[in-house]
């Protein structure tokens, strides 16, 4: 059995609730009920959300912009010259 629940969102919050919900095909209710279910599960059913707030000093906009963090401190190690032989000849057509 369902019961209603009334929530005051501002402006702000409606309209990224209203992308979020668009972009995935749910309504706003699916996409309310499924942040409820996430923020109050058991922590030990999801490792992830175990270790939420466990690392200090991270900038507020994380999340929204992770990519762009993760391109900024990733150093991609370089290859061995054996590597780089061994896939350029992976890449030739065999005769």
């Amino acid at each position: 059995m369902r019961r209603p629940l009334q929530v005051y969102f501002d402006e702000a919050e409606i309209a990224s609730l209203e992308t979020w919900s668009r972009r995935r095909g749910w309504t706003k209710s699916q996409a309310v009920r499924a942040a409820v279910r996430a923020l109050t599960a058991p922590r030990e059913q999801d490792p992830l959300l175990e270790m939420a707030g466990m690392v200090d000093g991270l900038p507020s906009d994380l999340s929204e912009h992770f990519d762009r963090y993760l391109d900024a401190t990733y150093v991609a190690e370089r290859a061995p010259a054996y590597a780089k032989r061994a896939r350029a000849t992976r890449a030739r057509p065999r005769r």
